[in-house]
């Protein structure tokens, strides 16, 4: 029984050959179509983007015929224009630098790193997360909590404990024994030996939970009365919102 045309893989894999590659090149990245050369595709001979074009690797295409690379096609284009005229984009900066990475394209990387986006994310800020011990498995602990209590709810809270100094950490101790509430869901952030602020970290932690996808708020807790001193010194509630 014959397969009729619509019915067709809409996606084969071919070997390419240098004989075989045109000098013009169309492309589907994504869903996105572009149209370059084959020089242009292959300006920096050690990138993984070059490599693709030597004929020595699979190629797959779509139902136009087309070189499909399953990648972001939104940001090609800036990828793109780089290779043609050296332009380094200044839009949407974090997501083109995750693309040069994955096309392995050295000058572009270096200076995207060198812009004050990809600087302060990776120079600035993740240089001091990196000395807030367990930032990461915090976040993760925080999210799994607020999931956990989000069972027929549209809000979940979780109190977070910000520390800065070893003193802070017996007073946030103190603290906690005061407090009228359930110690196993307080997640602490802290102590660390850097120049930021506990608000530098809560902005970091509201930051990074938003990057995941949640819809949250940070708020102050708010003791009550007759307690030593000011809650919110330390403890702070991130409160989920999941509908």
């Amino acid at each position: 029984m014959s397969i009729s045309s619509e019915h067709k893989p809409l996606a084969k894999q071919v070997t390419g050959s240098l004989h075989m590659l045109p000098p013009i090149v169309e492309l589907n990245v994504g869903g996105e179509m572009y149209t370059t050369t084959l020089s242009t595709l292959k300006k920096h001979p050690g990138s993984k983007l070059a490599e693709m074009f030597t004929g020595q690797h699979k190629l797959r295409t779509d139902s136009k015929g087309r070189i499909f690379i399953d990648r972001p096609g939104t940001y090609f284009k800036y990828i793109l224009e780089y290779l043609r005229s050296n332009q380094v984009p200044t839009q949407c900066i974090q997501d083109v630098y995750k693309e040069a990475l994955f096309y392995d394209i050295e000058p572009l990387i270096k200076q995207l790193e060198d812009s004050p986006q990809i600087f302060g994310e990776r120079v600035a800020r993740k240089q001091f997360l990196a000395r807030v011990p367990n930032y990461s498995e915090n976040i993760e602990l925080m999210i799994r909590i607020a999931r956990a209590e989000a069972v027929a709810s549209r809000y979940s809270r979780v109190i977070i404990c910000v520390v800065k100094t070893e003193e802070d950490v017996a007073r946030c101790q103190d603290a906690l024994n005061s407090l009228d509430m359930d110690k196993k869901s307080v997640v602490k952030f802290g102590p660390w030996k850097a120049a930021p602020s506990i608000y530098d970290l809560l902005d970091c932690i509201e930051m990074d939970v938003k990057d995941k996808g949640y819809k949250i708020s940070l708020q102050a807790h708010v003791a009550e009365k007759g307690f030593r001193f000011k809650s919110q010194d330390f403890f702070h509630i991130i409160q989920f919102t999941w509908w």
